[in-house]
Order: C-alpha cells, then structure tokens, then sequence
C-alpha cells in the first residue's frame, strides 16, 4: 500500500496501527520457536521463517555481535518521611555515587525516601526534564552501583516495559534476561537476544565468529519523538563498553550482524568516533545510514521510536512500513516479548 506524502525527516511518517491483541505480554516457549520474518534487500523479498531456522537466512563469513548487559531489578517502592508512597525507577548511574532516577510521587532537594532493607535516597537534584539525581544509602553508609544492585536483586522489581500493562512476574525474572546477561546496567533487555535458546546458541558459536559487547540500555529507549522534525529529536545516552578482543574483530570483520538496535548503534557509534567506552548518543535515521553494520536482527518496534527510525536507516522509510504492514497482517506478536525480524 502506498503512503503519500511521506517524509523521513517527519515524526509522523513514522506511525502505524498496530491491533491491541498484538503486543506480545508474555514470550513464547520455547524461545526460538517466535516467529521470524527475514527481509532479503538483494531480492526485495520477504520469508516467513521461525527463529529455529534462523542459521539458515544469516550470510556466510559474517561476524555476530551481540550485547552481554543485564537487567537490574531497577524498580521500587517506598515511602516519603511523611508517609507518602513513592515509586522510584533506576535509570543509570552518574558519578561519585549519585544515581539517576525517576520518581512518582512529588519530591524536592532533600527529600529522603524510605524502602525496604534499610535502604534510603536522597534527593540531591531536580531536573526540568522530569528526572532526579539521587544518592543512596544502606544503614547511613553511602552506596556504590554494585552494593545497591545487590539490594535492588533482594527487593527491587524488573522494569518490565509499560506498554505490557502488567506487574512483573517470577518467571520474567528468567525470560526477560538473555542467556549471556552478564554485566548489570540495564532497565531494558536488549530483546532480540531473548530468542535464543542454549541449542540456537551454540550452533551459531558453532559457524560463525561471536563476540559481545555491553551497552547498558537506558529507559530513554522508550522515549517517544514528540517533535515534528525527526533531527530535533534529543537522543538519550546510554553508556557502553567494547573489549580489547571485540574491537579486534570489529576492525577485522568482512562483515557484520548486529544482534539487536543497541548492538547496532555501539558498532556505528565505535566506527564514527573510535571510542571503546563513553556515553553512546547516536542517532541512526534514514538521513544518518550504518556505515559498518551490514546485518540487523531485532524485533517490531513502537510507532514514532528512534528504534523504528534505525529500521529506516537501513531499508528506507517506505519499505520499513510495508515490513510493519506486512507484519501486522501476518500477526506476528509486537514488541520485547514478540517476534523477530532479520534484515540481511
């Protein structure tokens, strides 16, 4: 179906009706059993597939590359010293022991939240964008990022994305790590990686050469572009790592497969500035094209994200929608717990 007057600079050529009954709640087990849809840009074709096949689609003599971050239980609740409740969600750290955060509930500088575990914050900033800065504190004694994780693991809940519309479960606990979580930081899986089961692992470890890199990826992943121009669009930053071996085998690498947006954009964000570690802020669009990443696996992305915009990046703008389209009419399941796609 074609669109007029689409734009790729424009936010709302970038919108699509996705049924309710589509967005995936739980994933389905096994994992790789998730519907897969391979788009062939050599061909213009697109393959119906399963996740099972996957090894089947992906090109021979290609690196993988895929995000080893792990989820922190990020998300708790206390109480003010007036007895209001608060919710706060972790978001990253910053330096010097101070966190950044959101918070429900009203709070200002000096505010001191209770929660479980003896475990207090304090509000040491405000900021205009809705976010705080906070210290914490376990039994008066200031806390290091580790020694909080270890606190928020005992009584701290996943963030589980909003638009599940549901509480987290014990179970998530599991689904909604990857299988190589290894070091923690993140509030959002990097779900393409949810996919694999030990087997489907292995076999690719088995043909292809893999390596891992972190990026820990922040709740500024489900910020909406809510400004017209796509270009005026303020891109999170999230912060990342690529090891003395990873960088080895992307500057030798004939060709790429990123496992996943967040794998996409550390590789483009390394192949632009060189760094190995540092804030990642780069913000791939069909006017800003991968330069090193050849090969993308993900998942359905939500209307208006910068996450539909790097799809465009690598298919154009009108090509993504007919994907999206094409998706929707075959019901595949949407978002972190849905079906996947591999662009190849």
């Amino acid at each position: 179906m074609k669109r007029n007057n689409l734009d790729p600079l424009k936010t709302s050529s970038y919108d699509y009706h996705l049924p309710k009954e589509l967005i995936a709640t739980q994933p389905v087990s096994p994992a790789d059993s998730a519907r897969l849809l391979v788009y062939d840009r050599k061909n213009d074709k697109i393959i119906h597939t399963t996740f099972k096949n996957l090894l089947d689609f992906i090109p021979d003599n290609v690196s993988i590359f895929l995000n080893d971050t792990k989820v922190i239980k990020a998300r708790i609740f206390g109480t003010k010293s007036s007895g209001g409740k608060i919710e706060l969600l972790l978001n990253k750290p910053l330096f010097m022991n101070r966190f950044l955060v959101m918070i429900r509930g009203k709070v200002k500088i000096g505010t001191i939240l209770d929660f479980e575990h003896n475990l207090k914050a304090e509000v040491v900033e405000v900021n205009e964008d809705g976010t705080r800065v906070v210290k914490f504190y376990e039994n008066e004694k200031e806390l290091e990022f580790l020694q909080l994780v270890e606190i928020l693991n005992k009584i701290g809940h996943l963030p589980l994305p909003p638009y599940m519309n549901r509480e987290d479960k014990e179970e998530d606990n599991q689904n909604y790590q990857t299988l190589f979580a290894k070091n923690y930081g993140a509030v959002a899986a990097p779900t393409a990686s949810l996919h694999f089961t030990p087997k489907l692992l292995k076999d690719l470890e088995d043909k292809f050469s893999i390596d891992y890199l972190t990026l820990h990826v922040g709740a500024g992943t489900f910020k909406p572009v809510d400004v017209e121009d796509i270009l005026n669009h303020p891109m999170h930053s999230e912060y990342f790592e690529i090891s003395a071996k990873a960088k080895g085998s992307l500057d030798n690498a004939k060709k790429v497969l990123a496992v996943g947006t967040t794998v996409t954009r550390t590789v483009e964000y390394y192949a632009r500035t060189n760094k190995i570690q540092g804030e990642c802020d780069l913000f791939l669009n069909p006017s800003n094209t991968p330069i090193k990443v050849d090969h993308l696996l993900t998942n359905f992305h939500l209307p208006k994200s910068t996450l539909i915009m790097l799809i465009a990046s690598f298919v154009g703008l009108e090509k993504t929608l007919e994907i999206y389209e094409e998706a929707i009419k075959q019901k595949y399941r949407f978002y972190s717990y849905g079906d996947g796609m591999l662009i190849i």
